[in-house]
């Protein structure tokens, strides 16, 4: 096992679907054992069992990664029973959308999830972190860092992440805490395909292959990429990095031009 997480404790937060699904998977059978934050509680049961029967080990919580005390009182009943070493903030909602298209309840929804939603888990989980010399990944996104086209509120979003993160690397130099991002182009999840399934009903195959080709390498991302990379970050490998953003983008900002 090249990235080992052994007796590791991991917090990811959406865990239940797509990118922090496949997070989770791999964690967990690199040895962590995984705890899954997430509203979605059909989904977070199928995905505890597809792990336990795999033999890894995980749990999954009911949490609103928007309400403060919740994810307060959640990760309070996890860090009193065990020391948390990763953090992931991977929970996460789209929008699509100019500034004229963004209506206020659009945009405080996405500043709720996205941005507050971190912020509420870096609250609950950095005293425990400080214990433990642990690591934080966020989720962030080329919207980062290139202009988007119609995704304004993301955008705005995704870019409080990508400093918060390099925020929280500065501040925690001293208590020993690695914090990171990772910033993926199109990945290839369900939202991908329920968004092409609704939106284009009688061309999907069409638009999959359009928005494949956004990308210069010519497809778009798989969760398990994104997972692998998340390994790397979170494991003793990474002890060197810290205060980084790695785009996992196929060349999309470098090469898109």
């Amino acid at each position: 096992m090249s990235f080992s997480l052994k007796n590791k404790n991991a917090i990811i937060t959406g865990g239940a679907s797509g990118i922090g699904k496949a997070i989770a998977a791999k964690f967990a059978f690199s040895g962590a054992k995984v705890y899954i934050l997430e509203y979605n509680q059909e989904h977070a049961a199928a995905t505890v069992k597809e792990i336990e029967q795999q033999g890894g080990l995980a749990e999954s919580y009911f949490v609103n990664v928007a309400n403060f005390q919740h994810v307060q009182e959640v990760v309070e009943a996890i860090g009193s029973t065990q020391p948390i070493d990763i953090l992931v903030n991977n929970a996460g909602i789209a929008h699509v959308g100019n500034v004229e298209q963004t209506t206020e309840a659009d945009f405080d929804k996405i500043y709720q999830v996205n941005v507050k939603g971190v912020y509420n888990c870096l609250h609950a989980c950095i005293p425990y972190l400080k214990k433990s010399k642990g690591v934080i990944l966020n989720m962030a996104s080329i919207a980062s860092e290139v202009g988007i086209s119609d995704r304004f509120a993301y955008s705005m979003s995704k870019g409080a992440v990508l400093t918060m993160t390099y925020s929280i690397a500065k501040d925690y130099l001293k208590d020993n805490i690695r914090c990171n991002a990772i910033s993926p182009a199109r990945i290839h999840t369900p939202f991908v395909d329920g968004f092409i399934a609704k939106n284009y009903p009688d061309n999907q195959k069409e638009m999959f292959e359009k928005l494949s080709k956004t990308q210069p390498i010519g497809r778009m991302g798989t969760p398990d990429e994104v997972a692998q990379l998340a390994l790397y970050l979170c494991s003793d490998a990474a002890g060197f990095v810290t205060g980084s953003n790695f785009p996992l983008d196929g060349g999309f900002i470098k090469l898109n031009g």
